[in-house]
């Protein structure tokens, strides 16, 4: 059978055309589904029999990470920059457009804003148009710097997060991001979900974006000194991708009356010098341990009280640091260096 679906992009319609067996399948977007965690979640969704619609700039997207993909008759990629609107008819959004790593977001702030603001405005004004559901990839940043009476973080916390600081267009964006979609939903109408993600790690991260997991395994392959920043007792709670876009998924096809937002990590915390340890152990690495001045609004910990997404999705996560720290140097033992 014959199925047919209309892209604009900037005004320019273009219809693709494609002779496939029909399928009882939802058409899902997933924004920056050429990054990290969107071409996990891009898989797994073409796993489950629907066709998908990867958007991505490939600003920290990469092609390599959607390769294997690209071949297969339900999956549909579009190289766009959602800071400019866009139409494509669709049942379901998945929303992941924005730089994730200091390193990435701190290159061109003012547009990791824009990715965060305008872009969530032209994929809520989508959502709207075409009768949506979406889902808004927001982070544990939007927590900033915990105190200890909210040490782990749940959903009531407002956070502290400075707003003039280096990492402010990405904590002050997702937490922007989060405002516009609880007021499209409250006056628009807007079906939508909300997800803060914790740290994750796994196979498809970039070997030099700057996060703490690919840092020390990159610097452990190759015998570089592993470097701490700060002391070292600095704590974070690290999450496998493929618990995550399990998590995800069970967000977007939750009750009609839960928006979220929901944390989405693992609860159990390590101190950046027990990381830096299981990875040298893992590696076999003969890497010393250096360290260097802590970065500015650093957080001193993060831990993600996971209670309300046990209660709403049946959810938490299964695989442990040990497991997924070894899949993950699998991984870049073979593509990373």
């Amino acid at each position: 059978m014959t199925k047919k679906w209309n892209v604009i992009l900037n005004g320019a319609e273009q219809v693709r055309n494609d002779e496939v067996e029909e399928k009882d399948m939802d058409r899902i977007i997933v924004t920056g589904g050429a990054g990290f965690i969107g071409s996990h979640l891009c898989k797994q969704l073409l796993g489950d029999g629907h066709e998908v619609i990867c958007v991505d700039n490939l600003f920290t997207g990469r092609k390599a990470n959607i390769r294997d993909l690209i071949g297969n008759p339900n999956f549909e990629f579009i190289r766009h920059d959602i800071i400019e609107p866009f139409y494509i008819e669709a049942d379901r959004i998945y929303n992941l457009a924005s730089p994730a790593s200091p390193i990435h977001y701190q290159h061109n702030p003012i547009r990791t804003m824009k990715a965060n603001v305008l872009g969530m405005i032209n994929m809520l004004e989508m959502a709207g148009q075409i009768k949506a559901r979406i889902l808004q990839a927001s982070t544990s940043e939007v927590y900033g710097d915990p105190d200890e009476r909210h040490h782990p973080q749940n959903e009531a916390y407002w956070g502290n997060v400075n707003p003039i600081g280096l990492r402010a267009c990405y904590d002050e964006g997702k937490r922007a991001a989060e405002a516009l979609m609880f007021d499209y939903h409250r006056h628009g109408g807007i079906d939508i979900k909300v997800m803060r993600i914790f740290n994750t790690y796994g196979p498809n991260m970039c070997p030099d974006d700057g996060r703490v997991v690919s840092n020390f395994i990159v610097q452990a392959l190759t015998g570089k000194d592993i470097t701490i920043h700060g002391d070292g007792s600095q704590t974070r709670s690290f999450c496998y991708v493929d618990d995550l876009v399990e998590g995800m998924i069970r967000l977007m096809h939750s009750a009609d009356d839960f928006t979220g937002p929901v944390n989405l990590g693992n609860p159990v915390e390590f101190t950046m010098l027990e990381l830096a340890r299981k990875v040298i152990g893992l590696t076999g690495s003969g890497s010393k341990i250096v360290h260097l001045p802590l970065p500015h609004d650093d957080p001193r910990q993060r831990k993600p009280d996971i209670q309300l997404a046990k209660d709403k999705l049946g959810w938490e996560p299964k695989v442990g640091l040990d497991e997924g720290l070894a899949r993950t140097i699998e991984y870049f033992r073979g593509h990373a260096q």
